[in-house]
């Protein structure tokens, strides 16, 4: 940096640049400095807020007995260990108090399905980390089918997204002497097309990254060449969100063709498949997308309303064509309605097995599975046997036979893993209760929101609860990228927090996918402040019926629910009284730029169009941080390793308040990633600091407290 640069306002030199289209540069922040995540300045900065903080909590004598008990939980020998069916056994990966990085292991049915069931180690990353003095994060495999046994095991340097990957045979338990290697950490995806030929998409070097970040190519990797070599078999472009060629396989492993995508938004792609050394594009909506091989087969699932060939199917549905109709004719195959949901209804996940299609789905926020099959001409479906009024998943599935397990989960019941193997599902597991339930209910009530539209929660409380407002109340949502928040057992929630006197809320907000696409689409972009309009109305009936009141309500969320409680305390400072804001986007006219924040633009808009700019503008967090408003002391936290959301922007957050003289929180784990924990003893710390926090703010007597604004 020259002696003419300017210095931000705590003495930080910022390099001197105009700001692009109206998206802010240093010389409107002056904390631009912290988008570098490891510069020793920042490091420095996220070194002090983290002793602040710790001092603070830490010192708190409920924080080491909580930790404890989230730490108790985390390691229990007797949780549900979750599997996936290959051909060799059942595979799961495990943490523990011994094994904080993991094991990667395999077990028999017959055993697994015991009371003592006998694990093999195949992979032992502790070990491995301490072998090659690196920080592991074990991030899943990608393996041939039909036997599973050769994979490429992807692994990060402290929770990053981006992986390195290696060929591992799960037989020999070992790494392949001289087999394929991806030495330098990267996104993107891997396929195998063969046992000696991978298909890739990666940083290839010379701009083969988009704008955000990601991959746009893809090669076919010979075994015993050089990745330099591999010769590119599909281009997207830079302006996609990401794009890459991908193999349509049926539940044999067959490959019936060569398929591409490019994402030219978060939500919209166009699809392709190769057709006579040509690429063809598929006639589909952009908001549709292959599905899978079922029956002799291809399904298509759609997120908005598809015309074609003089039918309309619906949005949320399943399309069917023949499979040997569409290799012959991709665009011109006869298309059948396999399945259209009804009112407040939607589908969430699937999975084929050797003879079915089975299909997670909410009816009103309920779960139900429905099984799908071909028979005499006709798609048939029906409901599977799992009990009513709950959170139903699927948790594993064979490719190759009838077997696959469902999880079954509400607020208060520990979660039950049921098996099938064809027929009726059974109990094969259930999880032991982590927190006393007694005296506890859940309720579901409806809030109104600015515009009127009616926005359901979920609120777990005592029995008889006095309606004074007087309870401690957390609420947490999310609202974006079609993702539902749902009932599910509140492990660690119920014991630090439901048991200490508590009530929680889970709020359902437009933006989400609780009721299905059209839940989402009504909640983007120009219109993304209904997402923030619902949590607020939300809160306001809360205090309205007695549940709480501000000073005990608290809010709580990640990513983009991070941005959400953002905000709701920035727009509704008066209505809360904590705010844990946790890995957020938080700058959301500069979210573009930072981290992977461009392919999000779909889902908000694009800071550098005036037009969307003012969308943006009306809500974005770190700039609605001003002088004069008492803020609730809110709780942010971010990790350094995080290349997705990036941890700039809770620092810059932090940084802003502490320039006002707010009282806040701030703490970065240098590990983790997105999600926050590489180990049991890390996810049960940051545990331990949001709860006492949430304490001090909502349970103590708020005058007994000595809160900080941080650098006093």
């Amino acid at each position: 940096m020259t002696a003419a640069t300017p210095a931000a306002a705590d003495g930080h030199a910022a390099d001197a640049q105009p700001a692009a289209n109206g998206v802010p540069g240093p010389e409107q922040d002056p904390y631009i400095w912290l988008e570098e995540a490891r510069s020793e300045e920042a490091l420095e900065w996220v070194e002090n807020e983290n002793k602040l903080t710790l001092a603070a909590m830490e010192a708190d004598p409920r924080f080491e007995a909580l930790k404890a008990e989230a730490l108790a939980i985390f390691d229990s020998e007797d949780r549900i260990p979750y599997v996936s069916f290959r051909p060799d056994g059942l595979y799961n990966f495990w943490q523990d108090k011994e094994n904080p990085k993991g094991l990667l292991r395999r077990i028999t049915l017959e055993s697994y399905q015991g009371d003592e069931p006998e694990w093999e180690t195949i992979l032992d990353v502790d070990a491995l980390a301490a072998t090659e003095g690196k920080e592991w994060v074990y991030k899943g495999s990608t393996c041939l089918p039909p036997a599973l046994n050769k994979c490429m095991i992807a692994l990060s340097d402290g929770g990053e997204d981006a992986t390195i990957m290696r060929e591992f045979d799960t037989s020999t338990k070992s790494f392949v002497e001289g087999g394929f290697e991806l030495a330098e950490k990267s996104q993107g995806g891997i396929q195998w097309l063969d046992e000696d030929t991978l298909l890739v998409g990666r940083d290839f070097g010379g701009d083969t990254l988009t704008e955000s970040e990601y991959p746009f190519t893809s090669r076919l990797w010979k075994r015993g060449t050089a990745l330099t070599d591999a010769r590119e078999v599909f281009r997207g472009e830079k302006s996609d969100v990401w794009a890459g060629a991908s193999l349509l396989r049926d539940n044999t492993g067959t490959v019936h063709a060569m398929t591409a995508f490019r994402g030219v938004s978060f939500h919209e792609s166009e699809y392709f498949v190769s057709k006579d050394d040509q690429w063809v594009q598929l006639n589909i909506p952009k908001k549709a997308s292959p599905y899978g091989i079922v029956d002799g087969h291809l399904l298509y699932s759609t997120d908005v309303d598809w015309e074609v060939d003089g039918q309309t199917f619906p949005a949320d549905s399943l399309i069917a064509v023949d499979l040997e109709e569409w290799k012959a004719d991709p665009n011109g195959a006869a298309k059948t309605l396999v399945w259209a949901p009804a009112d407040r209804q939607t589908k969430r996940g699937g999975a084929i097995t050797g003879n079915a299609l089975f299909v997670t789905m909410l009816d009103n926020v309920v779960g139900k599975v429905l099984q799908f099959n071909f028979k005499d001409g006709e798609w048939v479906s029906e409901q599977v046997e799992l009990p009513d009024n709950a959170t139903l998943g699927i948790a594993a599935s064979s490719s190759e036979t009838d077997q696959i397990m469902f999880t079954v989960t509400d607020f208060l019941n520990p979660t039950t893993l049921y098996y099938s193997d064809g027929g009726a599902p059974e109990v094969l597991k259930t999880s032991p209760s982590r927190f006393d339930k007694t005296g506890m209910e859940v309720e579901q009530h409806q809030a109104t929101s600015a515009d009127g539209t009616k926005i359901p929660y979920f609120i777990v409380k005592p029995k008889g609860m006095a309606m004074d407002g007087t309870t401690p109340v957390l609420m947490s949502g999310y609202g974006g990228f079609q993702i539902p928040r749902l009932p599910g057992y509140m492990g660690t929630t119920g014991k630090l927090w439901l048991e200490k006197g508590g009530a929680y809320v889970l709020a359902n907000l437009r933006g989400g996918g609780e009721f299905g696409p059209g839940w989402h689409q009504t909640a983007i972009r120009e219109n993304k402040q209904r997402t923030w309009d619902d949590f607020i109305a939300v809160g306001e009936d809360l205090v309205g019926r007695g549940f709480t009141s501000p000073q005990h309500l608290g809010i709580q969320g990640g990513s983009q629910g991070g941005l959400l409680v953002g905000t709701a305390f920035t727009q509704r400072p008066d209505l809360f009284g904590a705010a844990i804001v946790a890995i957020p986007l938080f700058d959301m006219l500069r979210y573009h730029v930072i981290g992977r924040g461009a392919s999000w633009i779909g889902e908000y808009g694009d800071p550098r169009i005036s037009e969307q700019r003012a969308w943006i503008e009306g809500y974005s967090p770190y700039q609605k941080i001003v002088e004069g408003v008492d803020y609730p002391a809110p709780f942010l936290w971010a990790s350094t390793a995080d290349d997705r959301t990036h941890p700039a922007h809770a620092r810059k957050g932090a940084a802003k308040l502490k320039a006002l003289g707010q009282p806040y929180y701030y703490f970065e784990d240098m590990t983790g990633g997105h999600s926050g924990g590489v180990d049991n003893e890390q996810r049960a710390k940051l545990q331990a600091l949001q709860y006492v926090y949430l304490m001090k703010r909502l349970m103590d007597e708020r005058e007994t407290e000595v809160e900080r604004a941080s650098g006093g």
